[in-house]
């Protein structure tokens, strides 16, 4: 697309907390954690600082013998770390392979064994109790970003090491490697070039380049996840104070936000779906926000209303952002609070950026009732799956890319999403919709997931706010209107499965429901 492609060299990650210091060398980034990596380095900082501890970083890896050209898996516990990390990784021309820290010990070491003898940075904890004991055997060697152990090289041993110039790579080099969400089995490893990274992060740039500099922003989002990759360099080039979070408890965000006041928030839909709490805290720590923003799955009416309710700024408004991990944003919406959201409708193409169209799965027109599936084109898709190449050109189609989701556009060109290919249910017009409608008349509802249950009746899968017992009368009055199901479920929501941005893993959700059903 002809606007993603202009002037554009590449991201420049290694550099980015150099530029950002350059432009705004007094701008602040506050975390709610301690870093694994630079214990002693608090919880506020200027980008200025950042940067020297980014070049820190970078010079005891290259002591460590990391050079342009390989690879590094990062997989430690959770942290703001694992993001500076990688910025390192790539300021001395390697390429960082971010692993989520909540994967099983046996997929990680298949995904490092994909990756091909990389180095591999993780700390003592993953090593003693989550990883195999052969995983050094998987790698060139493993660093420790926090604690010992014998077969492992301590980050902190490395701490003095001589500064090293950044290494510019082309812009056609892997950047980054991170894994899709795993929804449907072992995750696959999206390769992000230099020039994809930039192209993915045009649209927004342009969009959030119309915001106050003055507006703190406030991210909530997996640290491995390629989403953070460009939202966070649009914050830290454009000015805008930058809030960090790990931990997504309502006590401690509201008791954050009251301290250092978001004008934007960025999180996953299930985290603003677990901060609906927050409405209603008397210390309005929503009060400041101005725009709230959502990218890694559905989101429902109810929760965005609540939000847009929560602020006291004139006019808030919801970003409603469509994509991928492997294409990057690639339609988008706003609402305000006088009009009444649609979580279906997920907006359109970014002009000159992004295209959109929706293709016919039978031969018949595509419509609510008859959905086709989704296929977009953008300079931001990934370059391949590396070391499954085959499994990325199934999803190529003549230049587009098969977002794996069914839909159909409006007469004024406007997506609506329905359904994931994998989830739809024969009868049904989308399930999605259906959890909308009961999340939106059931306020006790925390979520609600409905899968195929045994003798394909579609089965309701509920979770209540404090784990109350659902009223059997009010879900049945809640029914009104809508397609049958089965017999509603209740399940606690940290039982439910989750991805690193916390989707609920469907299949594996019916899968766990159908062993529950079958007698021992």
């Amino acid at each position: 697309m002809f606007l993603q492609r202009i002037a554009n060299n590449g991201i420049r990650l290694g550099t980015l907390f150099d530029r950002a210091a350059a432009r705004f060398p007094a701008n602040f980034v506050v975390l709610d954690h301690d870093l694994d990596c630079a214990p002693g380095f608090g919880r506020r900082a200027t980008v200025t600082e950042l940067a020297t501890l980014v070049d820190d970083f970078a010079a005891r890896l290259w002591a460590a013998r990391v050079r342009p050209g390989d690879r590094v898996v990062l997989h430690k516990s959770d942290g703001f770390d694992i993001t500076l990390l990688a910025v390192a990784v790539a300021r001395v021309g390697a390429t960082a392979v971010l692993l989520s820290p909540k994967l099983d010990g046996a997929t990680v070491a298949e995904l490092v064994r994909r990756v091909n003898q990389p180095y591999l940075i993780t700390d003592q904890d993953k090593l003693d109790h989550h990883l195999p004991d052969d995983i050094a055997g998987l790698t060139q060697g493993v660093l420790l970003a926090a604690g010992r152990h014998e077969r492992a090289t301590a980050l902190a041993d490395l701490a003095g090491a001589p500064r090293v110039d950044p290494v510019t790579m082309s812009p056609d080099h892997p950047v980054l490697i991170t894994h899709t969400s795993g929804t449907t089995g072992i995750p696959k490893l999206a390769v992000h070039t230099n020039r994809t990274f930039q192209a993915r992060y045009r649209p927004q740039a342009s969009v959030v380049r119309l915001i106050d500099k003055r507006e703190p922003v406030a991210m909530h989002m997996s640290f491995v996840h390629s989403r953070l990759f460009t939202a966070m360099p649009i914050s830290l080039l454009q000015g805008h104070p930058l809030i960090m979070l790990r931990d997504d408890e309502p006590a401690a965000v509201a008791e954050l936000f009251t301290r250092v006041r978001p004008g934007i928030v960025e999180t996953h839909p299930n985290t603003l779906l677990r901060w609906e709490v927050l409405a209603d805290d008397p210390r309005r720590p929503l009060a400041h926000v101005k725009y709230f923003s959502s990218t890694f799955d559905a989101i429902h009416p109810r929760t965005v209303a609540t939000m847009l309710r929560a602020s006291e700024r004139r006019k808030p408004r919801y970003a409603q952002i469509y994509g991928q991990s492997e294409v990057g944003p690639v339609a988008a919406r706003t609402y305000t609070d006088r009009h009444p959201f649609d979580g279906r409708c997920v907006g359109m193409p970014f002009p000159g950026m992004t295209g959109v169209r929706v293709v016919s799965r039978d031969g018949n027109p595509v419509s609510k009732a008859n959905p086709g599936f989704i296929e977009v084109r953008t300079d931001g898709r990934v370059l391949t799956y590396l070391g499954e190449h085959p499994r990325w050109q199934k999803q190529v189609n003549d230049g587009w890319w098969r977002m794996g989701d069914l839909g159909y556009r409006t007469r004024w060109g406007c997506l609506h999403l329905l359904d994931r290919e994998v989830d739809r249910i024969p009868g049904i017009d989308s399930t999605l919709e259906i959890e909308d409608k009961l999340l939106g008349r059931l306020p006790e509802l925390i979520e609600v997931i409905i899968v195929p249950g045994s003798g394909g009746v579609p089965s309701p899968v509920v979770c209540t706010r404090d784990d109350l017992p659902l009223d059997g009368a009010r879900w049945q009055a809640a029914l009104d209107g809508l397609p049958a199901l089965g017999e509603p479920v209740q399940w606690r929501q940290r039982d439910l499965p989750q991805t690193a941005t916390t989707k609920i893993k469907r299949l594996e959700l019916a899968r766990l429901l159908t062993a529950r059903e079958v007698p021992a």
